[in-house]
């Protein structure tokens, strides 16, 4: 009876579980703060964190600010892995929907819950300027005071800056894998021309001084 009362709860969070598409995104995450989960149905961790997370979704269901919900990067949802940039499953994010941040945390159903309900509360938006600090309410009225054609090309140069950032940090992680092959050769050809000039022989002779001399028969 018991197994059967929590078959049908991790059934019924399952049913409860909003899966995200570029055709419902905005439209399903406009004035929420949101905790998504991008994933692939063959992944393994993603298996394994699926009831917790199920039971997270269901813990949010009809709130009217905040949502959990997944995003099928395999599927409908690949366009959005793409858009932010998903390179691992699962990965989870969180925060404004324009402006997703990175969840590090403990992914036991513990540790989400506590995270969600410290975190996912109204944030600085459009949509919330009160909630915003001068700094970003002066940016706000900066960029609503733009062109359409002027946001898209400050976008595309804070964007490109990204990808620089991005650029530097391959490359360098580059010349560094070489510089560790290198050291490596280095290392080892030292070491083989150690062995080869002789240290063998040498041990073996040191070996032979140190061993007790044989005692005589009596």
């Amino acid at each position: 009876m018991i197994r059967q009362a929590a078959f049908l709860a991790l059934m019924a969070a399952s049913s409860a579980a909003i899966e995200l598409t570029p055709e419902n995104f905005y439209k399903e995450t406009d004035g929420k703060t949101v905790f998504i989960k991008f994933f692939a149905p063959w992944c393994g961790h993603c298996k394994a964190i699926k009831p917790d997370w199920d039971k997270l979704i269901a813990d949010f269901e009809g709130s009217s600010d905040k949502m959990v919900a997944d995003v099928d990067c395999t599927a409908e949802g690949e366009p959005l892995c793409s858009e932010f940039g998903i390179q691992g499953f699962p990965t989870l994010k969180w925060g404004d929907p324009s402006d997703l941040q990175d969840y590090n945390g403990g992914r036991s159903y513990e540790d989400l819950k506590q995270f969600a309900d410290e975190n996912l509360k109204p944030q600085c938006t459009i949509k919330n300027v009160d909630l915003c600090d001068d700094e970003k309410k002066a940016l706000i009225e900066k960029y609503q005071g733009m062109s359409v054609e002027e946001l898209s090309a400050e976008a595309e140069k804070e964007e490109g800056k990204m990808k620089a950032a991005e650029k530097n940090f391959e490359e360098e992680v580059e010349k560094l894998q070489a510089k560790y092959e290198q050291l490596s050769k280095e290392k080892d050809d030292a070491i083989a021309g150690i062995k080869g000039a002789g240290l063998g022989l040498l041990k073996s002779v040191l070996r032979s001084k140190e061993a007790p001399a044989p005692k005589d028969e009596l």
